[in-house]
């Protein structure tokens, strides 16, 4: 089957032009101007952008925490992430604790065996180097075997103590076979133990509303594990992309490390460009245990600067930390002690909405930004050359963006399994039209029409974030 999309604006990362599509089978064959209609299925794109399929790089499907799990599954998750544009995602393999990598990679393939919309990567996340009472360099070598797999992503939690946390021990030695393998190192940069002293202090005071998840994980704690991370990271020759970055201190001390050219990169996620610490959580009741994620809001005073480190290319993505949890029967978990609520928040869906909106239409950033941010740098950085353009040869994961589309974000209309939106009732410019994973139309003017299972496993490529 053959595709040809007419008369839109091709936007890549290097720049726009008028050009029609044409797909064959899962693969785009040509792109250029007054393609031949003759035997195709032809659709019109006048006035829409036709733009790489998103890639979110952060996601958590179906992932146990705090004694619940994840409320969107492959399925939900996957589904909801394409009717906002995204056609590819990286999920997080937890190593449990007496387990080894390869155990936690047969679970997750599991999870998404016969649901995945779209098409998936998985990061490991490393968070035991003794399972099974085995030796220290067998986990390392395991390592290895991860890479043959196609995953080539390892992920080192500095927070979350005796459960995901490892010592700077561990994470350099991680980091130095990771070196060794041209694989990327993951930080959730977060000093955790000083964290836990605070959090301690905080209850003792009976502190113990949604409110103070944000005051006792400060940006300095953050930013203290940002610096040791990256410098552990210079140390062992490692390439490191920090994970959801979230001030401007932390944004401070990756800049310096950028400046003497080491090999660090960053991301940061949606919330933390648009919603805020005075807005969404001044401590008035625990409607704001909806905003409780890690790191936590900040002050609005930290949007400025994070935008701009988008712009001048300081911070390479944006993606989500899509953890989402309903509000009435897991949040609630924590009524009454902030410790107990479920931390992560939904947004795999509206992430393309809300970086267009606040980003592209506030003059921000420009279309061709917008692509890199959300696609073409992640297929860089991430290990797959197939995706993140609009050119011959590419998967043909192809987006149809409509920027005059306006639509109002609602709990009642959202495909996220979750009772709420972080962003109830915001009415957005900018939507996707139709989206196409593979050659495949999976979305058509918001409704999905696509299949659990169509989505593989990607294996990526070891390229050290690029840097290699």
């Amino acid at each position: 089957m053959s595709v040809l999309i007419q008369h839109g604006t091709v936007v890549n990362a290097g720049g726009s032009v008028k050009a029609d599509v044409l797909i064959e089978g899962e693969r785009i064959v040509a792109v250029a101007a007054g393609l031949d209609p003759a035997g195709h299925t032809v659709v019109d794109a006048t006035g829409l952008l036709v733009m790489p399929g998103g890639i979110d790089v952060h996601t958590h499907l179906d992932m146990p925490f705090g004694g619940t799990t994840s409320a969107d599954d492959y399925f939900t998750g996957t589904r909801a992430a394409a009717v906002g544009g995204t056609t590819t995602v990286f999920d997080f393999a937890l190593q449990s604790h007496g387990h080894t990598l390869g155990d936690a990679l047969t679970v997750w393939r599991g999870k998404a065996a016969g649901k995945a919309c779209i098409d998936y990567g998985l990061h490991m996340a490393i968070t035991d180097l003794n399972p099974h009472g085995g030796s220290e360099h067998e986990t390392l070598r395991e390592m290895d075997a991860m890479v043959a797999e196609g995953i080539t992503t390892f992920k080192l939690f500095m927070a979350y103590p005796n459960v995901l946390m490892i010592d700077d021990g561990l994470m350099f030695r991680v980091m130095q076979h990771a070196a060794e393998l041209k694989a990327l190192c993951l930080i959730h940069a977060e000093n955790g133990a000083a964290i836990d002293v605070i959090v301690a202090q905080a209850l003792a005071e009976g502190k113990t509303a949604p409110h103070f998840h944000a005051l006792t994980r400060s940006t300095q704690a953050e930013a203290e594990a940002t610096h040791r991370a990256i410098a552990l990271a210079e140390m062992a020759g490692a390439s490191v992309y920090i994970v959801h970055l979230s001030n401007t201190d932390s944004l401070r001390e990756l800049k310096a490390a950028q400046a003497r050219g080491l090999k660090a990169l960053a991301e940061t996620c949606t919330q933390y460009l648009v919603l805020s610490l005075e807005e969404q959580m001044p401590g008035k009741s625990f409607d704001e245990a909806k905003y409780v994620f890690t790191p936590p809001l900040r002050s609005k005073t930290n949007h400025a600067p994070l935008w701009e480190a988008l712009a001048d290319g300081s911070l390479s993505v944006v993606s989500t930390d899509h953890c989402p949890f309903r509000f009435e029967d897991q949040k609630a978990l924590g009524k009454d002690d902030f410790t107990k609520i479920p931390n992560g928040g939904p947004g795999i869906e509206n992430r393309l909405q809300l970086l267009w909106h606040y980003g592209v239409n506030a003059g921000l950033l420009t279309p061709e930004r917008f692509v890199e941010l959300t696609s073409s740098a992640p297929a860089k950085i991430f290990g797959l050359p197939q995706k993140g353009q609009i050119a011959a040869g590419f998967d043909a994961d192809v987006l149809l963006w409509n920027p005059n589309a306006e639509y109002t974000i609602s709990a009642a209309t959202q495909a996220m399994n979750t009772d709420y939106s972080m962003f109830e009732g915001w009415t957005v410019k900018g939507n996707a039209s139709k989206v196409y994973s593979r050659g495949k139309l999976i979305v058509d003017e918001g409704r999905f029409v696509g299949e659990a299972g169509y989505g593989r496993f990607l294996r990526t490529e070891a390229n050290a974030g690029g840097m290699a």
